[in-house]
């Protein structure tokens, strides 16, 4: 009498990243032979290492609502590095004689084609309170805001502000020599109550500091007799709010393009008031 037999089990196959090991397992993905080195849990079954790869690629990263990767927590490397330019070009002031004049913004100079003074001004301050409470400020603000922007956008804001405070202090001043990263900062002031605003925040305490800052930009040299330029303060005030509210606003389907576009058009904006006034001046001082 002959007994039922079992059929015998099936050979295995040779995992295809090791082809020296047997295996019964195939990747529930690709179907690909991987032996227990190579098996990664899934939620159903075991995937291999490359298509475990694939898979977190294809997963869309979650986003503020500025278009900015959402990250839990990220060192603010713009403001770092941008606080990092201030103090540098400090010491080169403090170590190198004459870097204000040569650097900062001069109308005269910017006309006779000196433009770079538009930017470089934004990095020199004049004296060490100066530098100590514009850093002390990008030091609390600029984080969130990079954070909620994401480090480009931030950044363009951040050079943006700086280039409508000088723009504004070139338009409005003749004699005068201007600098500091106070237009910048005025600028993130108006950004962050945008940002605020966007986010359904409370943005009073927002507001305080920026109704404080004008007080003492207005008021301050009619105590001290120092100069400020309030002209780049509200350059620089009005630029940071106008770009954050494209970043802030811009409709999801078209974001980066509008935001793009905002940050040009800036940009255009700026340069048509210093082409205009550099006309201007060098027909008065016949340059």
């Amino acid at each position: 009498m002959n007994q039922p037999g079992y059929p015998p089990p099936p050979p295995p196959a040779y995992c295809y990243r090791h082809p020296d090991r047997p295996t019964y397992v195939g990747c529930t993905r690709c179907n690909r032979p991987i032996c227990g080195e190579c098996m990664h849990s899934a939620a159903v079954g075991h995937q291999c290492a490359e298509c475990v790869g694939a898979g977190a690629r294809s997963v869309r990263q979650a986003t503020t609502p500025f278009g900015a990767v959402a990250r839990r927590s990220a060192t603010p490397v713009v403001t770092y590095t941008l606080i990092g330019l201030n103090v540098a070009m400090f010491v080169l002031q403090m170590a190198v004689p004459g870097t204000e004049r040569a650097l900062a913004l001069w109308p005269v100079a910017v006309a006779d084609g000196e433009w770079y003074r538009l930017l470089t001004s934004a990095f020199l301050h004049f004296g060490v309170a100066h530098i100590a409470f514009n850093m002390l400020a990008l030091y609390f603000v600029g984080p969130p805001l990079e954070m909620a922007l994401g480090r480009l956008r931030f950044g363009a804001l951040y050079l943006l502000s700086a280039l409508g405070g000088a723009a504004l202090a070139y338009l409005l001043t003749l004699n005068a020599l201007t600098a500091g990263a106070s237009g910048a900062v005025f600028g993130l002031f108006g950004a962050t109550f945008v940002v605020g605003k966007k986010l359904n925040m409370d943005v009073r305490g927002v507001v305080a500091v920026i109704v404080l800052n004008l007080a003492f930009t207005f008021v301050f040299p009619l105590i001290s007799g120092q100069n400020i330029s309030w002209q780049g303060h509200i350059g620089g005030l009005i630029t940071g709010a106008a770009v954050a509210a494209a970043f802030a606003y811009a409709p999801r389907a078209q974001r980066t393009a509008v935001q793009a576009g905002a940050c040009t058009a800036t940009l255009v904006l700026i340069l048509a008031i210093v082409l205009w006034r550099t006309a201007d001046l060098r027909a008065m001082f016949g340059l």
